[in-house]
């Protein structure tokens, strides 16, 4: 199989799908495999080490796209991605199709098959999510901190507190890798954190974190009471390949103090914060009623040594199966992993959204 890796380019995000070692051990199974020029730089992997594996370099994106039939990459394809892929092409990444309308009609129209990362299911989980989303989880609470700093506008509030002054406070939405890395983290630093959701164990694991830990079932007239006295909200609601549900409504927001802040690490399926909309790492905030609004949908983009290293120990075994040949179709994880094929929509979440 002659397998393509791109240069990411969404904006700013520096990860690249698969590290030399992981090439590498394509290589030796004899794939033939193609990076393009200076796509693993920003997450410290130079050409010369793909090089040394045996990975051919390629100049630009056209000839990547031309020299490979599976294309992995990190995140879903942009403008210039969509210019460049075929119908021949099976494509391996985050697709998050529930919130892009627009990039589903593209891809439905090239044809193509695409196999989505955050659709692949094993065992009860989601191993390729799993990664990420518990980079962003502790990414969101890193984030809230600086923000609620009074520089960045925030109400200038140190969030966990200390002798003769009160902790703040943490709401996070949603207990799974991103909400409880989340959690973990802003209770580590001291702050009072109240975690919602609705699957009991995974509201006793969150209450095991410590005394300062409380967990609640997701009630609507309590994430309301509780959104209003937080400091800091992280939205981490997952509807596996769905549109996230809206948890915080314009009117809960209207309630809490002027220089809060909102972090929403759902925005890749759509946000689950009513006042939610897509920013990049350029412009990654904006203000509604006051309170400050964090919706980069490419978050561990910022961490790309770490994510990169993360990302591709997850993909690999999925990767080594999708280039064996059409025997992967058998494997139920990656089959039911395709969103679309043939200019069809596949996975049953995202039937109807066209």
């Amino acid at each position: 199989m002659r397998i393509g890796i791109p240069s990411e380019t969404k904006t700013l995000e520096g990860r690249v799908a698969l590290i030399p070692a992981a090439a590498a051990d394509l290589v030796r199974r004899g794939h033939e495999v193609f990076i393009q020029s200076g796509a693993g730089e920003k997450s410290g992997f130079s050409d010369e080490a793909y090089a040394k594996v045996g990975v051919k370099l390629v100049p630009d994106a056209a000839a990547l796209y031309e020299a490979g039939e599976l294309i992995v990459k990190v995140k879903e394809p942009v403008a210039g991605d969509l210019a460049l892929l075929k119908k021949h092409h099976l494509l391996f990444c985050y697709l998050h199709l529930a919130a892009e309308p627009e990039l589903t009609k593209r891809l439905l129209e090239i044809g193509l098959t695409g196999v989505a990362f955050e659709s692949v299911e094993e065992n009860g989980g989601l191993p390729l999510l799993l990664p990420m989303s518990v980079i962003a989880g502790r990414i969101a609470t890193q984030i809230g901190t600086t923000l609620l700093h009074r520089p960045q506008g925030g109400k200038g509030k140190l969030l966990g507190g200390m002798a003769s002054t009160p902790r703040g406070k943490v709401v996070v939405l949603g207990a799974g890798a991103a909400g409880g890395n989340a959690a973990a983290l802003a209770a580590a630093a001291g702050a009072n954190v109240v975690v919602f959701d609705k699957r009991h164990d995974r509201l006793a694991e969150m209450m095991a974190m410590g005394p300062n830990v409380t967990a609640l079932y997701a009630y609507e007239s309590s994430v309301a009471e509780e959104v209003a006295t937080a400091d800091l909200v992280v939205g981490a609601v997952l509807i596996p390949s769905a549109k996230a549900p809206r948890v915080v409504t314009e009117a809960m927001v209207k309630t809490m103090e002027k220089g809060s802040v909102l972090v929403d690490i759902s925005i890749d399926q759509g946000g689950c914060f009513e006042t939610s909309r897509p920013t990049t790492w350029k412009e990654p905030t904006y203000d509604v009623h006051g309170v400050t609004h964090f919706c980069v949908t490419n978050m561990p983009g910022a961490v790309p040594q770490t994510s990169s290293v993360a990302i591709s120990a997850a993909i690999l075994p999925y990767v080594q199966r999708l280039a064996a040949g059409n025997e992967w179709r058998q494997f139920e994880p990656l089959r039911g992993g395709i969103n679309v094929e043939n200019g069809e929509l596949v996975h049953p979440a995202l039937k109807g959204m066209i």
